[in-house]
């Protein structure tokens, strides 16, 4: 079988179920990797022992009895510490937060459905203060780095899961993404991630009232992070954008070559004096021509966004940061970053933030338009390689560090706002060994085929050998 935290999650299912490991053996595993590699990576706020291990004991005793089982029973997984589990320490991330246990009232229908799927619970993954930046540094923790260069940032704001997926640390990770969070830390850290459409994963009893954020999966490979999103999908009464269930499970759908498909591409950002690296051009290309390769017409596409046309995004942003209740007397521990978008939040009026959300509907409705007529469409997922730690914050100028953030990141936050599937997949590989994400996007609802298409470039340019030193 070899070493446990080698098998794919979809491995990990069988080997419990053929009994060749149990679910404790699983979890003491797991949890003495984090001890002894996670100090140098990050990825953990809070690892949770002896929760781990009760759930591993009732996954056994459960198996043990026979009958129909949860799909993932014995299969740890942590959740991001933006997701409060009952009884769990819940920081979001923010040194005012630190000491937090989550009430039983706070439970969140994404965790039950975790739950209910037979998981253990790991601990919470890494996040920076709210999941506001697109780094992993925060107050209250060591900065997440990429296991493939730990002088690297692992991208944010699911720096944390991203790191622990790549390291061996977790077989998946859930996420959650409003402008980029699972799939930037994908694209450093050589992960599949995968943000779904909006409403495909029900926020309840929460709700981002912008629609810009939703959970999904981090993963090592295609099916694994199919695997999770049927587990994680689902609506619940009241969602505002309820989606009905799929037709057939999102696995199932990798199992499937895709028909010849019409592929929109384009690599220019709609930022302003933002350009594109050399070598994630160079993978851009290399995917156009695997795209080709496999049958697929590419067709290149103008950038449909203009510059100026993201900029609601940044009031909505921070009026999102503003809701988050702070003791007035705590403001001060928050980050530079979080301090100046709640500023900017707070002097927004009600109608200043109906506009703004009136503008970004308008913005995301013409990304919408220019996906309609094809199958998918292809761009890099970053503009950059992974980044040093340190290097996008700037505590001194809060507004500089926003606009890195941009900069780096100029192609994921339009699939938020328009509210489009998309995921990101490690097409291509630096000289160094440093990963570069691809990210493939399709229309509303469409991630039964974003995820057979992804599948498909797995089979053809396969990345499962590809392996940190630390692992």
């Amino acid at each position: 079988m070899g070493e446990i935290h080698e098998l794919t999650v979809l491995g990990l299912v069988g080997a419990l179920r053929r009994g060749e490991v149990s679910a404790v053996e699983v979890a003491e595993h797991y949890l003495a990797r984090i001890e002894r590699l996670d100090g140098g990576l990050g990825a953990y706020l809070t690892v949770t022992p002896e929760r781990a291990l009760d759930d591993a004991r009732r996954a056994d005793r459960r198996r043990a009895a026979g009958g129909e089982l949860p799909p993932l029973l014995g299969v740890p997984l942590p959740v991001k510490d933006l997701d409060p589990v009952p009884g769990v320490r819940y920081t979001a991330g923010s040194a005012v937060f630190a000491d937090r246990i989550a009430a039983p009232e706070e439970a969140t229908r994404l965790v039950g459905r975790l739950e209910r799927a037979g998981t253990v619970l790991l601990g919470k993954t890494n996040t920076p203060e709210f999941g506001l930046p697109a780094y992993t540094e925060s107050r209250i923790g060591p900065p997440a780095r990429t296991p493939y260069d730990p002088a690297l940032g692992a991208g944010g704001s699911s720096g944390g899961a991203a790191a622990a997926v790549a390291a061996g640390l977790a077989p998946a990770a859930q996420g959650s993404d409003g402008g980029g969070s699972i799939r930037i830390p994908a694209a450093c850290c050589g992960l599949v991630g995968l943000k779904p459409s909006r409403g495909r994963v029900s926020p309840a009893p929460y709700g981002d009232v912008s629609g810009l954020a939703t959970a999904g999966p981090l993963a090592r490979t295609v099916r694994d992070a199919a695997a999770l999103l049927d587990v994680m999908a689902g609506p619940a009464p009241g969602d505002p954008v309820p989606m009905t269930p799929p037709a057939r499970p999102f696995l199932e759908w990798c199992e499937r070559a895709p028909a010849r498909l019409r592929i929109a591409r384009w690599a220019r950002p709609d930022v302003a004096g933002v350009s594109v690296e050399p070598e994630v051009l160079a993978a851009y290309e290399k995917t156009s021509a695997l795209l080709a390769e496999l049958g697929h017409e590419v067709v290149d596409a103008d950038q449909p966004l203009r510059p100026g046309d993201r900029d609601a995004f940044t009031p909505v942003w921070a009026v999102l940061a503003g809701l988050v209740p702070v003791p007035p007397e705590r403001e001060g521990e928050l980050t530079p970053l979080t301090r100046w978008l709640r500023a900017r939040g707070r002097v927004a009026t009600g109608l200043d933030y109906a506009r703004s959300l009136a503008a970004v509907q308008a913005v995301g409705r013409r990304l919408a338009a220019a996906v309609a007529p094809y199958d998918a469409v292809l761009t890099p997922t970053l503009a950059r390689l992974p980044q040093p730690v340190g290097s996008l914050r700037d505590d001194a100028d809060p507004a500089a560090d926003f606009a890195a953030q941009i900069a780096f990141t100029p192609f994921t936050a339009p699939w938020n706002i328009a509210g489009l599937p998309a995921v990101s997949l490690p097409l291509g590989w630096t000289g160094t060994g440093l990963p570069i994400g691809m990210m493939l996007g399709a229309a509303h609802g469409a991630e039964g085929p974003l995820l057979a298409l992804a599948a498909q470039l797995e089979a053809a340019s396969p990345w499962a050998d590809r392996r940190p030193r630390v692992w």
